[in-house]
């Protein structure tokens, strides 16, 4: 009664008259009947400034809603959304977004209507709604979104409750990134601060009569325990003087290694969806007991069991499939096969679990897939309460104190966790192919790191991503920068600390006559490189320097490999003086240098033969011979032939 009272005041007619006209002047502007193209509204701007003119009374925007939701309500009474006479509502809506960037009407006027159409169609009519949102996204987003973002949450949310995840899973994917490209990125309306796990997605399943739904105090149907190992009693000897057979222990296999049949794993798996609904269950050392034997046994039976790819039914064959633009035809694929990609049509975010099901679901590749990926998940979230991992967390300056937890998993169990994480990758990139199964897990994981970025932008309490503008400071300290670093330098006629190239000019020595001088490239002679290993020995002797000297000896033995080369080259009976721990001075003498030593071998020798003829001298005897040298030498061989 209020609203019909309202549409009769004179504000309200002459707004409705308005508005009316304007859609009279947007149908001339667009002749087409679909949502596309949107409606050209440059022509309609002085209008739209004009809509409040001359209007009484102060809530201008309550009256152009009144007369907005009486012609709306009007046209979508009248029309069915799949006829081309419906274009006029779209027309209505975008002269409405006109009205409320311009002022003359409540911005968030075009979201409520909106939201009222939504409510009043079909699921193939929120499909075209869609379509028109879809096209006029940036333009809704452009001006005072954020009095509109509500509205649209709320819309979207609704419809999102409508839909099923199963059959519509398409369009619920439509919906999100509808909300993803027009919501910031760092908006906190799809956050969940508190980190509130979601509960209420319980999965019945059957269960024997007299058993309860939840069993948390006892061990799950068809559960293996560790059993004491048997002893089978020895077989008596059947011959007189034959040896008993020693008893032997009846090993058992730990229980997630033991397939189990499908009827005993039925409740078991089913079982697990309460952990992964709620992982906060875990914190009770039984629970998680129970959880770690159930999914040991669940990969087990995964591993054990043919895995099969599902078909594209043939009612559902286009379902999934990408399409071109404007076209009902699917894309095809590069082989010309439009099965190959086999996973298009096989999201179910909900499985059956009728028992009479089990046998074909964990022989479904999707299936596993599914849990698998479940149970990555789940693990993920076990491993980070571990001690490292809470003190990364610990470290941080503000911290979301809801998300952290008292609770710190032990080193077994952190170990049960990274052992069973790598059984998991592992499964997945085996099957059903190497290249394809290393695909998928790749892709698994680039999502698992990038939820692990979203937690932790969540604990540190969700900081604006935000950033500010740039100051006009550092724009012109950057342009200053930029030009210093581009600016045209003259390179110095020598720059400092520049090698001397003035060899390589031409004439005076220099250029490539001086690199075709022999004796650049002439090969050394051996009394050259013994000469040089003596100067090299002196000017070791004279070297204080610890750097210096290790230059020299490193030099004395360059010399020393050379010379025993160039020696091998030249004759190899000289190698016989070669010695261990002595230089080629030593080794190798020039041929006079060896006659002097001769000499003053023979002397020596002579020396010694007649201090032994003739006694021990006295001492000054002695000193005198020495002393005389060569002299001496005679008087001995006479004194000796006189003896002969």
């Amino acid at each position: 009664m209020a609203a019909d009272s309202a549409a009769h005041l004179p504000a309200v007619v002459e707004a409705t008259a308005r508005l009316q006209a304007l859609l009279d002047h947007a149908k001339q502007l667009k002749p087409e009947a679909s949502v596309e193209p949107p409606l050209p509204t440059s022509d309609l701007v002085s209008e739209v400034d004009a809509l409040q003119d001359g209007l009484a009374g102060r809530n201008m925007h309550g009256v152009v809603e009144t007369a907005a939701r009486q012609i709306f309500y009007s046209l979508i009474n009248s029309t069915d959304i799949t006829d081309p006479a419906f274009v006029q509502v779209w027309n209505f809506l975008d002269v409405l977004v006109l009205c409320g960037d311009r002022g003359s009407a409540a911005p968030e006027l075009v979201a409520w209507l909106v939201e009222d159409l939504l409510d009043s169609q079909t699921t193939a009519g929120c499909r075209i709604v869609f379509d028109y949102l879809e096209s006029r996204r940036e333009r809704l987003a452009a001006k005072d979104f954020h009095k509109k973002n509500l509205v649209f949450l709320r819309s979207c949310n609704e419809l999102l409750r409508r839909l099923s995840r199963a059959e519509d899973a398409i369009f619920c994917g439509l919906v999100f990134f509808f909300l993803f490209q027009t919501f910031p990125l760092g908006d906190k309306s799809s956050v969940n601060l508190r980190g509130e796990f979601h509960v209420e997605n319980t999965t019945k399943f059957e269960v024997p009569d007299g058993e309860q739904m939840e069993v948390d105090d006892k061990p799950f149907e068809g559960e293996h325990t560790i059993a004491t190992p048997k002893v089978e009693p020895a077989q008596p000897p059947t011959k007189p003087g034959a040896k008993a057979t020693p008893a032997r222990l009846a090993v058992q296999p730990p229980p997630e290694e033991v397939v189990l049949p499908n009827n005993e794993l039925y409740p078991i798996f089913w079982r697990l969806q309460q952990d992964f609904s709620d992982p906060t269950r875990l914190f009770a050392k039984a629970h998680f007991e129970t959880f770690k034997k159930g999914l040991g046994q669940t990969l087990t039976k995964f591993r054990k069991t043919p895995t099969v790819v599902q078909t594209k039914a043939a009612a559902t064959i286009n379902r999934g499939i990408k399409r071109k633009l404007d076209s009902d035809e699917p894309v095809s694929q590069p082989d010309g096969d439009e099965s190959t990609d086999y996973f298009a049509d096989n999201y179910n975010p909900k499985y059956l679990t009728s028992r009479d099901l089990f046998d074909l679901e964990l022989s479904d590749l999707a299936f596993q897939r599914h849990i698998t990926v479940q149970a990555l998940i789940l693990i993920d979230f076990l491993l980070s309460l571990t001690d490292k991992a809470k003190k990364k967390l610990a470290a941080l300056d503000s911290s979301n104190k809801s998300m952290l937890y008292s609770i710190t998993l032990s080193a077994e169990d952190a170990k049960w966790c990274r052992d069973t994480r790598n059984a998991i990758t592992g499964f997945l990139k085996a099957v059903p192919s190497v290249e394809d199964g290393r695909f998928y897990h790749r892709m698994v994981e680039t999502v698992l790191a990038r939820d692990k970025n979203w937690v932790r932008w969540k604990v540190e309490s969700c900081p604006s991503i935000v950033r500010d503008p740039v100051s006009t400071e550092s724009i012109m300290e950057a342009r200053k920068g930029a030009k210093d670093a581009t600016r045209i330098r003259r390179v110095p006629e020598k720059p400092a600390g520049a090698i001397d190239s003035s060899f390589l000019v031409e004439g005076q020595g220099g250029g490539l006559d001086a690199l075709r001088d022999p004796k650049r490239f002439a090969q050394p002679n051996l009394e050259a490189l013994v000469e040089g290993v003596k100067a090299d020995k002196l000017d070791l002797e004279m070297e204080m320097d610890e750097a210096g000297r290790e230059s020299i000896r490193n030099a004395i033995a360059s010399k020393n490999w050379r010379a025993l080369r160039l020696v091998r080259g030249l004759d190899l009976g000289m190698l016989d003086q070669v010695e261990v721990g002595k230089d080629v001075d030593e080794m190798f003498l020039p041929p006079t240098q060896e006659i002097e030593m001769e000499v003053e071998e023979a002397e020596d020798h002579g020396a010694e033969e007649v201090a032994t003829m003739n006694g021990t001298p006295e001492p000054l005897e002695m000193e005198k011979s020495v002393d005389a040298g060569v002299e001496a030498v005679p008087a001995v061989t006479v004194t000796q032939g006189e003896m002969g």
